[in-house]
């Protein structure tokens, strides 16, 4: 008997020490610490990497998230970056149709990123684009709106808790590392590229944001990253087409572009993006992109400002870069490093520019010190993370962590909390519901049934780039929720001529138009803007000379739409596209929340910086009963 208890105590010893084993193979997300034995480890690592192996540690490139066979030649070109070229960093993002991103699962994402892991001799880095959360590349995450809905909310106590969310979705899945806070100052109207991914105009509530945001994400366990170093919010060129200049004195880089910088350095940033312009004010030098000027990266921003982590390029595969180094591609890689950078973001070509790389250390152009010092950085960064120890993710914990309902909530509560209300004619809103109240007898909504049939008594008109998107999807569902006979009509440029007569008859008809405008930064669209296509623009121009009284525009990302249309007599922001900005633009229209948004931007000939008209829950007679509850 007493054998028998020894035999199945030791049998349970063996087991609880298997499964504790399993579980600290493991990551486990907790503050960002690097501990004397993690120091210890990335310099004795450092030491035992061959040349070949340092070079490969300073490169990230991409990895698509999907499933992938292990056949896949896709897949085996991820397993030759890392053991031919010993490529130390991946950047997640998913597979692209034109401008658009095709989102994968976070299970396949997760597996993924676990395969490479396992393969890699030393512990991989993976960091992302999650500007708007997980839910940017990822489906069944939490959806938040974009940065300037913050700055329209005004609370960094959500700042921070948007920080801490999305570095738990983020680390459950295996990503340790977002390229965000954008610290960018958005002081130009037409900045084609940086707009809603701005916090707003004024330095010191975009320094609260990201400080904020920065505190949250890392009690999540996730490292951050401010971009676009020196400034990106002063330009009016997309820099994945071309140069974009900031042209202004010093006096305006201290006093605007600067500080949240500053503020993200003291709050213990980990990296700072470096943007692809130029700055006549710190680097004359025409050819010369912040990216590859040692004035700019090692004297500005790591002497002045006296920055001692990650310096990260921008992708090297864009316009604002390649342009310098069309007849040899690989060059950009080494004056990018030669100026300070750390880490090599995406190179345009990266067997080119490995190879530039390595023959500029051989040769002496970059000495073998300089090297180490920048890949000691990343292996410190890999080891604060205690990577050497445990490198994978616990895919069965996905389903705990990812898109709880209390976030997915939460991420609905800011979207609604940033619509503003610029203007009001007292007219229009808030737009009544003609679904019976409660108690009443709402018709069948059995599926299959008939479709109701639409009339023009309350006409939505949706302007997006294409209407293939998801764009307006949510909104026309939210709309017909609300009023089920509601006409809503979907157009975009390459459409919007041949249906202006139908779109024209429509409004003429009806007693209130809505007109939702779809227009938000796209890195790398062809003849880039945040202003309205010819076709687009042309089409609301009407709707708003027939009937600018009886129609509200919501400006479903650019806030600066109005300066382009000076009739608009009710205009509503939500500073975002996002699925739950369109739904809380939708509850504002019809009055079934409060409307206490700020404006973070000044619109030009219209309102300024904090406008917003503040209105309570007042939904019309005839509303939605339950919305006053």
């Amino acid at each position: 008997m007493n054998r028998a208890c020894s035999l199945l105590l030791l049998a349970l010893i063996v087991t609880t020490s298997a499964f504790a084993k399993e579980k600290e193979k493991f990551q486990h997300p907790g503050p960002i610490h690097l501990t004397s034995a993690g120091e210890k480890w990335a310099e004795k690592t450092l030491r035992k990497l061959t040349l070949e192996e340092k070079v490969g540690q300073v490169f990230m490139i991409w990895c698509r998230a999907s499933f992938l066979n292990v056949e896949n030649p896709e897949y085996l070109q991820l397993r030759e970056a890392m053991q031919k070229y010993h490529v130390g960093s991946f950047a997640m993002t998913v597979h692209v149709d034109g401008p658009y991103l095709l989102r994968s699962e976070p299970y396949e994402a997760a597996e993924l990123l676990n395969r490479l892991q396992s393969e890699s001799k030393l512990p991989l880095l993976f960091a992302a684009d999650f500007e708007r959360g997980v839910s940017m590349r990822l489906m069944g995450t939490t959806v938040f709106p974009h940065a300037m809905a913050f700055g329209g909310d005004g609370k960094a106590e959500d700042a921070e808790t948007f920080g801490r969310i999305t570095a738990e979705e983020a680390r459950a899945i295996g990503i340790h590392w977002n390229f965000f806070p954008d610290a960018d100052v958005n002081s130009n109207p037409v900045n084609p590229i940086i707009n809603t991914r701005s916090f707003g105009e004024d330095p010191k509530q975009v320094g609260d944001l990201v400080t904020a945001y920065i505190k949250g994400a890392h009690d999540g366990g996730m490292l951050t990253t401010v971009k676009h170093f020196p400034g990106h919010g002063d330009t009016a060129t997309d820099s994945h087409l071309g140069v974009a200049s900031v042209n202004v004195d010093k006096a305006h880089l201290d006093s605007i572009e600067l500080p949240p910088f500053r503020r993200a350095i003291a709050a213990g940033v980990d990296s700072v993006m470096v943007a692809h312009v130029t700055v006549p004010a710190l680097d004359p030098d025409p050819n010369h992109v912040a990216t590859i000027s040692p004035e700019i990266v090692s004297d500005l921003l790591e002497k002045q400002l006296g920055f001692k982590g990650i310096i990260v390029t921008d992708a090297l595969d864009m316009a604002g870069l390649t342009h310098l180094f069309s007849n040899n591609i690989g060059r950009a890689a080494v004056e990018s490093f030669k100026a300070g950078n750390d880490l090599l973001l995406i190179p345009a070509d990266f067997p080119a520019s490995y190879n530039a790389m390595l023959q500029a250390v051989q040769s002496g152009e970059i000495s073998r010190e300089r090297l180490d010092r920048s890949v000691l950085k990343i292996l410190k960064t890999k080891a604060s993370l205690n990577l050497q120890d445990a490198r994978l993710v616990d895919v069965n914990a996905l389903a705990d962590v990812v898109g709880k309902p209390n976030n997915l909530a939460f991420g609905q509560q800011v979207a609604d909390a940033a619509v503003t209300l610029v203007r009001d004619n007292g007219k229009v809103l808030p737009l009544k519901s003609s679904l019976p109240k409660i108690g009443g007898t709402a018709k069948s909504a059995l599926p299959y049934t008939t479709q109701e049939e639409t009339h023009n008594q309350m006409v939505a008109v949706l302007f997006s780039d294409d209407v293939r998107t998801d764009s307006g999807r949510a909104f026309g569902r939210e709309f017909r929720a609300r009023i089920p006979d509601a006409h809503v009509m979907y157009v975009d440029p390459r459409i919007a001529a041949g249906m202006s007569d139908e779109v024209l008859k429509a409004v003429d008809e009806a007693k209130t138009v809505v007109a939702a405008v779809y227009v938000i930064p796209t890195a790398g669209k062809i003849g880039n803007s945040v202003a309205m296509a010819d076709a687009t623009g042309t089409l609301l121009q009407q709707v708003l000379d027939r009937a600018a009284q009886k129609t509200a525009v919501v400006a479903m990302g650019n806030p600066y739409l109005a300066t382009d249309f000076p009739k608009i007599e009710n205009y509503m922001c939500t500073f975002s596209n996002a699925t739950v900005s369109e739904i809380g633009a939708v509850k504002a229209l019809f009055g079934e929340i409060p409307i206490r948004g700020h404006l973070p931007v000044s619109i030009p000939n219209v309102a300024r910086r904090g406008a917003g008209l503040e209105r309570p829950i007042r939904v019309a007679s005839g509303g939605l009963e339950h919305a006053q509850k």
